[in-house]
């Protein structure tokens, strides 16, 4: 994957380079270099949300401050349910018996599209964002309208990730830093093949996406997948996963995990 371009270089990439070839932001002065300045002279970057965060309430509980929340697609990115997030451990939604412990990623896949949110934050936030996505892989991609206007500048997007990077770029090797983060929930491998979504979590993704209107509706109902990258959503609700919607979350979840 290509590095991303640095200070001096920054200006001479034309969007639709960014659009074709998504650039990977390995430190902070990388992502520093997509800022955009709006008209109250405040430093921006722009966030695809593709999971929770295509619920602009619960955007606003990670992200108070955050603007221009709209909706765009992406092209050439699947969702996969193939990421174990430590949070449900957290939180006491996770399952690990039924494998049910699962959060959403996106990954590269050509042909596919995806309907997202985007919306900036202020620079102020960007090392906590990058601290709170610290598994993923974060990339620079180029949105378009749902008219198939590509947008003006690029945003970062959270994609899938490996153990083996994880632990050796962001745990520096360190099995401690590790264990704080995955290890002490007895995670021992991040993404995987063989678990199922969270269901308290996938309940909030599809109330989220209904709520964005029938397209995104139906575009996270037929372009997410189940770790097996074969079974749809829409598939898995109808099947195994039928009764998930019907489920209330814990009452301490319900405004965080409410859609």
């Amino acid at each position: 994957m290509a590095s991303p371009p640095s200070d001096h270089d920054h200006h001479q990439i034309t969007t639709s380079q960014w659009a074709h070839h998504p650039l990977q932001l390995d430190t902070h002065l990388h992502f520093t270099s997509l800022l955009h300045t709006n008209n109250n002279n405040n430093h921006l970057l722009s966030i695809c949300g593709f999971g929770s965060l295509l619920s602009e309430r619960s955007a606003r509980s990670t992200f108070p401050d955050l603007v221009n929340f709209r909706i765009a697609e992406l092209i050439g990115f699947r969702r996969v349910f193939a990421h174990v997030a430590p949070i449900f451990f957290d939180r006491g939604i996770a399952n690990p018996q039924t494998r049910e412990i699962s959060s959403l990623s996106v990954e590269p896949c050509e042909g596919e599209r995806l309907v997202v949110t985007v919306f900036e934050i202020k620079e102020s936030e960007i090392p906590d964002f990058i601290e709170r996505e610290h598994e993923f892989r974060f990339l620079s991609v180029v949105p378009r309208t749902l008219e198939g206007e590509p947008f003006t500048r690029p945003a970062v997007l959270c994609a899938r990730y490996s153990d083996e990077e994880y632990f050796q770029v962001r745990c520096q090797g360190s099995k401690e830093i590790y264990y704080q983060r995955y290890g002490r929930y007895n995670i021992d491998k991040i993404w995987r093949d063989d678990i199922l979504p969270c269901r308290v979590y996938l309940r909030h993704c599809v109330l989220a996406a209904k709520n964005l209107g029938s397209v995104a509706y139906d575009n996270f109902l037929d372009h997410t997948f189940l770790a097996d990258r074969k079974t749809t959503i829409r598939e898995y609700l109808a099947t195994d996963g039928s009764g998930i919607m019907e489920e209330e979350p814990p009452a301490a979840l319900k405004t965080r995990y409410g859609g």
